[in-house]
């Protein structure tokens, strides 16, 4: 198959939500339609023997949450698919704003009872200044849900996008009958024993007015659906792809995912509609993901996703051209010639070796500790992929060896967690305390967790008053070594040597932004 063709055929997204809209549980129902697997897991696992396929980690199937993002890819009416599933919860939120730039397309997912809420908001935002197409997945209509319309408007106002509706519900709660396809004008019932299987009964009503509905669903809730489809059909215009690929309109599905329904309309849906890999941004230029020469950036790293190899696998997104195993590329960071013998495709956390991938795959690489966040790799140019962020932390704390006999493992454990960037290590100049900083006070536990069953190493935790951490650059060197030694309490240097300022307070912050003309403070760093 020509590379154009392998192109086309590719359809890479992210899974998006607030905790627990359903996001994970929508993944495992699109697997199962895919044929990816044949049982779908819940994400509860200690209610049921089977884990949800994404939730791979030890931590996530006893939370019942995602921590980290998960890569999955099957095949599906001639398409080939790659879903990344990503943690819904916002102290994990750098995770998934990582994980978009790597997708063309993202699925929303929004509780039917709860509507839009503060994660979504956020999300959408990061989709929005990337010109993301999205589509929205209204999840849970098996539960007593908002009405469908006050929902389309919610989601109009809440996140700023034109919608159209592509399926629309028949009731909801105890009496959901089933979603009814604008999109293909077909009607989709569903009996709930079918919950964990595909198996599901399509019944084709291209005329709303025929007799038929009525015996499939009641004349009450046909005269219903009739006069819901024909106020959508006046409300809203016609769907439009390239208003929705220009990422200013979202079609929307209903369905329940727990339950199966819906899920197949928006998997048929998407597979016609969402873009294939498309151009991507570098310092120097658009890289077109038809060109001939594999260029590819790595956007996140994964330590021990075997635990009994202590492996890191770095997850390379391809941009274009074909990506061989065994074949030299240039690591553009070092300036290094490199070749993977054993590259992997994934399955969360089972992977296959594969001898070639194409634009839009995510390709597995095994990293002895030499890639970050952002490395690019291309066939000899000099490329940089931009748009990769890292955010300020917003809590501190100092990292203290808890058993002096497992320095080294503690270390170890450190330096490749915080490569993963769960989170950010610096190292005060005042006394060389190790002070971790992550986004949200959850990460704490998970470091700690996996420092213990991943690297044998504990650790314990000391409170440290902190504000804001900034990196700190300036073209007057001799302001900036004035500035180092007036602030050195203050002073620390992250994992990358870079000059970072430790603010105790917003006043200490202003104070010194307004003292220090010539310094440059900034509160994000890309990778």
């Amino acid at each position: 198959m020509a590379l154009h063709d392998e192109i086309a055929r590719r359809r890479t997204f992210a899974v998006i939500a607030h905790p627990d809209a359903g996001k994970t549980t929508l993944t495992e129902k699109l697997l199962l339609f895919g044929g990816a697997i044949h049982v779908a897991g819940a994400v509860k696992s200690n209610k049921i023997k089977k884990g949800a396929t994404s939730d791979f980690m030890e931590i996530e199937r006893q939370r019942g949450i995602s921590v980290a993002t998960a890569v999955m890819g099957f095949e599906y009416a001639g398409c080939k698919i790659n879903i990344l599933d990503t943690p819904g919860h916002e102290d994990f939120a750098e995770d998934t704003y990582r994980t978009l730039t790597a997708v063309d397309s993202v699925i929303i997912v929004i509780d039917g009872a709860k509507g839009v809420e503060a994660q979504t908001r956020k999300l959408m935002e990061v989709c929005r200044m990337r010109k993301t197409p999205v589509i929205v997945f209204i999840n849970k209509l098996d539960r007593p849900s908002k009405e469908p319309f006050d929902l389309l408007d919610e989601v109009e106002k809440e996140l700023h996008i034109r919608v159209r509706p592509l399926a629309f519900p028949i009731s909801n709660g105890p009496t959901f009958k089933g979603v009814y396809n604008l999109y293909e004008k077909s009607l989709s019932l569903f009996t709930s024993d079918e919950k964990q299987t595909a198996d599901a009964s399509t019944v084709e009503i291209r005329d709303l007015q025929a007799p038929a509905l009525a015996e499939h669903i009641g004349a009450k809730f046909a005269e219903q659906l009739r006069q819901d489809v024909e106020l959508v059909e006046g409300v809203y215009d016609a769907f439009d792809r390239e208003a929705y690929l220009r990422g200013e309109l979202a079609p929307v599905f209903f369905g329940s995912a727990v339950n199966n329904f819906g899920v197949r309309e928006l998997l048929e849906c998407f597979v016609r509609i969402a873009p294939a890999p498309r151009p991507a941004p570098t310092e120097t230029r658009t890289v077109e993901p038809q060109e001939g020469k594999m260029t590819g950036f790595v956007f996140k790293i994964h330590a021990n996703m075997d635990p009994n190899h202590r492996d890191r696998i770095a997850f390379l997104k391809i941009c274009s051209g074909t990506f061989e195993r065994n074949k030299n590329y240039l690591h553009v960071r070092s300036g290094k010639q490199m070749k993977f013998s054993s590259p992997t495709a994934f399955m969360a956390e089972k992977k296959s070796v594969i001898d070639t991938a194409y634009p839009g795959d995510i390709v597995g690489l095994h990293d002895t500790g030499n890639f970050k966040i952002g490395d690019t790799f291309t066939e000899g140019e000099p490329l940089k992929f931009t748009g990769i962020p890292s955010f300020a932390p917003e809590q501190f704390r100092y990292i203290e060896n808890a058993d002096p006999m497992k320095f080294k493992q503690l270390a170890k454990g450190i330096d490749q967690l915080m490569d993963e960037g769960v989170a950010q290590l610096f190292t005060s100049s005042l006394n060389g305390r190790k002070i971790i900083g992550t986004v949200g006070a959850l990460q704490f536990e998970v470091i700690q967790y996996r420092l213990e069953h991943e690297y044998n190493a504990s650790c314990r935790w000391e409170p440290i008053s902190i504000y804001k951490a900034c990196w700190i650059e300036s073209d007057n060197a001799s302001q900036l070594a004035d500035f180092k030694k007036r602030k050195h309490t203050n002073m620390a240097v992250d994992k990358h040597g870079r000059d970072v300022f430790l603010a105790d307070t917003s006043y200490a912050l202003a104070l010194a932004q307004e003292n220090f003309k010539d310094i440059r403070f900034s509160f994000a760093s890309e990778f």
